[in-house]
């Protein structure tokens, strides 16, 4: 998160909490502690407070015990929950791809070109720290072309709430390029104004992620991150 330089303070740190969410920074179940977000921003501790009160009013975070120091924790994901979670998302991006390919002019697509071709040289060169950044920026140029504001801010915080486990899909699932293909297809969907082919990849971008997601949960049902297991574990010490 950056050093928060501008007033409102509180609002600030909502806003750099949120773009740490929408990245991905905090894992499921992870606590954020308010003093040490306090920190990191160079702020008190009182705007911190008031942008994660905001953050768990809004459901993106669970209040904290006082027996973990206050503060808030990202919920864990559950199957059912995402299931949901994709289900409103396909509506409301689907909507947005839809309006943006009956409003996008050509001109209007620059960017959204230059996002694409530095995702896919990431994949071919499997330089994947960078990758999630340019994908979320990419949604969000194709879904700001639709000039529905309303709808934005609503897929944002759908977006919130999935944001911790839409990290799981590096590296194993962007690999396959899947994702990049139906990338490709939404913006020549765009470029010849077919709202119905723009909604359509867009909605199977999310369901093929998600069906890959969903595949990570345990036996409970929590989606658990692929590279836990990975990891070296610890051996006690004989």
């Amino acid at each position: 998160m950056r050093h928060v330089e501008r007033l409102p303070l509180w609002d600030q740190a909502y806003a750099e909490l949120r773009t740490a969410m929408l990245g991905g920074r905090f894992e499921p179940g992870e606590r954020i502690l308010l003093r040490e977000v306090a920190a990191e921003l160079g702020i008190s501790l009182t705007p911190v407070r008031d942008a994660v009160n905001r953050l768990i009013a809004e459901h993106v975070l669970e209040r904290g015990s006082s027996g973990q120091g206050g503060g808030a924790v990202v919920p864990r994901m559950n199957v059912e929950r995402f299931d949901e979670l994709l289900t409103i998302r396909c509506d409301l991006e689907g909507r947005a791809a839809a309006r943006a390919a009956e409003r996008a002019a050509p001109g209007d697509l620059g960017v959204l070109d230059a996002l694409l071709a530095e995702m896919k040289t990431l994949i071919r060169q499997q330089k994947l720290d960078a990758y999630l950044d340019l994908h979320r920026r990419f949604h969000f140029e194709l879904y700001a072309l639709a000039r529905m504001p309303i709808l934005e801010g609503l897929i944002e915080n759908i977006w919130l709430r999935c944001g911790p486990v839409l990290t799981y899909v590096i590296p194993d699932y962007v690999l396959l390029e899947k994702g990049s293909d139906l990338h490709t297809a939404a913006l020549s969907a765009l470029r010849t104004g077919d709202a119905e082919a723009a909604a359509a990849a867009i909605r199977q971008d999310i369901r093929e992620a998600g069906r890959y997601i969903a595949g990570l949960a345990d036996a409970a049902g929590l989606i658990e991150d692929p590279a836990a297991s990975r990891r070296p574990r610890a051996h006690a010490a004989s």
